[in-house]
């Protein structure tokens, strides 16, 4: 295929029935057909995965597909694939996942406009919680911005002339951590590395079967930490070496050593997995820890983090599972106040902070001028008995809000940042707080874009003294009530509401509540003759630059309408078109969406004679009004009266 721009390369062993779940993402791209190619390489399967591949390639120029004897593992295939690409560049995807369908499009004319190496696109993910390292969109960057290693799957997009320009080769057979150890080479080599955060790239799919293609990551049997030591060494070679904690070497290698070597001693694993085989698991930690890691990296850990090491280093493996009994028990708890609506972005006050089992906030206690963890945190573990020093309170500390669509599961970043400090809380203690504001805008959020209809929880990640929780954000308000007025935003209506679990959720355009007889009931009763606006107290101003257009809906017909501003700055008014081609009397108007009428529109020959709000009465004396109101000797007598 002359001028592909990308090569798609899909390792597959036994896959049935995901080829088919996976391949309508790789095959109905934005990209044109005959501007990227799909490249199947079948490692050696069993069953009928050959067969449903090769139906692909017969139905679509642009899919090949390729064979080979079981390797045992995704890397060998992979590499075969690669030989055979024609693609400018590479997109690596397995075959239980899912491309946006922009994705290729999207990912070339990034890595083009920045000539770049390595483009990561942003994933989105049932199984894993948001990386920040995808909050922005970065044109350019390199291995110095060590949030890139967040993302170490292969599922990127590379320059083929930069990984044959470096020999960049994933290893073969059963080598387990073969990700890392391609990524890794790859970030160290880039002199340009891009990441495209405004547009969800990747799918990494949880399937139903509870499986997906890295459900084996973690076998010791299989090469496990000898594999770890050699991507160690390569970062190692690759970096200066340094005794500052905040060195490019250190920062790299604290990725690996939090996940790979302390999570064998930390909740869940060293208290879900038998005894005999995480003490096994904890010695080869150990090893690997004191051979190859820099003591600089201990030293850069946060204080829980820097306690784990100490123990896991020490060879208290008792110590190590007290320790992760206590930190278990501690919960995030977040507080919401003063829920509004300000400029189309619902706005919130957010405090977050860290309870213990007992419900009693985390605390530092200071003494002898220094601060110590929170002697009820270490009750029981070995060596704690004078106290763990907490050395920097801030040190890797933050907290960020995310805004989850829970129909895509794509994460997405509000504006607003959460500031992290210590808060006095009485005698000689204190505690770490994150607050900050929550600033949703539905028109925006989603890379820029308007978020797509549906339902989109708020959530919090929150990383204090090296304890990292995700919490859902949740305030005062009744489960399942609402939690503020209802917006029209774009044109849609956007109703905030608290989830049965007490979590604030945003509903965009209907998709499970509705608009009520809860919020309609507070239209205004009256307005005055002759008035086509109405004021909607229940629904907040979002159109500051001028009105924003919308259609509705009078009776059955479906006219065009303005949002406007009102003259409290808070609410909006409702302005329908002079003329209405419907019978005499009074219509319900409806917003999109909606069944329940936030209006009626009296109209009289034709004409929209005023309208009124839902709770506006309707009995006899009313009506007879509504029908002489437009009769001109009624106008003149009104006239002469000043009305």
């Amino acid at each position: 295929m002359p001028g592909v721009k990308v090569s798609v390369i899909v390792p597959l062993h036994n896959t049935g029935k995901y080829v088919d779940e996976c391949a309508p993402s790789l095959l109905g791209q934005s990209l044109p057909a005959d501007e990227y190619e799909v490249v199947y390489v079948d490692d050696g399967s069993t069953d009928d995965t050959p067969a449903r591949v090769d139906k692909l390639a017969a139905v679509h120029p642009n899919v090949q597909v390729h064979t080979r004897p079981n390797s045992g593992w995704p890397g060998a295939p992979r590499n075969l694939g690669m030989r055979h690409a024609k693609g400018e560049y590479i997109q690596f995807v397995d075959h239980d996942d899912m491309l946006g369908p922009e994705a290729l499009e999207r990912l070339y004319e990034h890595a083009k406009r920045h000539d770049a190496d390595v483009v990561l696109g942003k994933m989105s993910s049932t199984m894993v919680r948001p990386r920040r390292l995808f909050r922005h969109t970065v044109d350019t960057c390199t291995i110095e911005n060590d949030e890139l290693m967040q993302s170490m799957s292969p599922h990127k997009m590379f320059r083929r002339a930069f990984i044959e320009e470096h020999g960049l080769r994933f290893p073969e057979g059963r080598w387990i951590l073969e990700d890392l150890a391609f990524v890794s080479a790859a970030y160290l080599k880039a002199e340009r590395i891009s990441v495209l955060a405004d547009y969800p790239c990747y799918y990494w799919m949880k399937r139903d079967d509870g499986g997906n293609n890295t459900r084996h990551r973690f076998n010791p049997r299989h090469g496990f930490w000898s594999n770890c030591r050699t991507i160690v060494r390569r970062i190692k070679d690759g970096t200066p070496p340094s005794d500052d904690v905040d060195a490019l070497q250190n920062r790299l290698l604290h990725r690996l050593y939090h996940v790979e070597i302390l999570s064998r001693t930390r909740e869940p694993e060293i208290l879900r997995e038998e005894p005999d085989e995480q003490r096994e698991r904890f010695e080869a930690a150990r090893k690997l820890a004191i051979d190859e890691f820099p003591a600089a990296v201990r030293e850069g850990l946060p204080t829980v983090s820097r306690l784990r090491a100490e123990l896991l280093e020490r060879g208290d493996f008792d110590g190590a599972v007290t320790l992760a009994e206590r930190i278990r028990e501690v919960k995030p708890r977040s507080t919401v106040g003063g829920l509004r609506w300000e400029d189309g972005r619902l706005v919130a006050d957010v405090t977050l902070d860290l309870l213990r089992r007992d419900g009693e906030p985390l605390v530092l206690v200071e003494r002898d001028g220094k601060r110590w963890l929170d002697p009820a945190l270490l009750a029981g573990v070995p060596g704690t008995e004078d106290g763990w020093e907490v050395r920097d309170p801030f040190r890797l500390a933050y907290a960020e809000l995310v805004v989850k669509d829970r129909d895509r599961e794509d994460w997405w970043y509000p504006e607003g940042d959460l500031d992290v400090r210590l808060e006095p809380f009485g005698r000689g203690r204190s505690r770490l707080v994150a607050s900050g504001r929550l600033r949703l805008d539905p028109e925006r959020l989603a890379g820029g874009r308007p978020l797509e209809r549906g339902v989109h929880d708020v959530w919090a990640y929150v990383q204090l003294l090296g304890v990292d929780r995700m919490v859902r954000l949740t305030g005062d308000g009744t489960p399942g009530a609402p939690a503020a007025g209802p917006a029209l935003t774009g044109g849609r209506l956007a109703l905030p509401y608290w989830t049965g679990s007490g979590q604030l959720a945003l509903d965009v355009d209907q998709r499970r509540r509705r608009l009520g007889s809860d919020t309609t009931g507070a239209a205004a009763a009256n307005t005055a003759r002759g008035e086509r606006s109405l004021p909607l107290p229940y629904l907040a101003a979002t159109a500051t630059s001028g009105p924003a257009r919308l259609k509705v809906t009078v009776s059955a017909l479906t006219v065009d309408a303005e949002l406007i501003a009102g003259d409290d700055g808070t609410t909006a008014r409702l302005r329908l078109p002079a003329r209405l081609r419907l019978p005499d009397g009074r219509h319900p108007v409806t917003l999109p969406q909606s069944d329940a009428p936030v209006a009626y529109a009296v109209v009289r020959d034709g004409a929209l004679l005023r309208l009124v709000g839902p709770a506006h009465a309707s009995g006899s004396g009313r009506r007879f009004l509504d029908a002489v109101a437009d009769h001109r000797q009624v106008r003149r007598v009104r006239r002469r009266l000043g009305r």
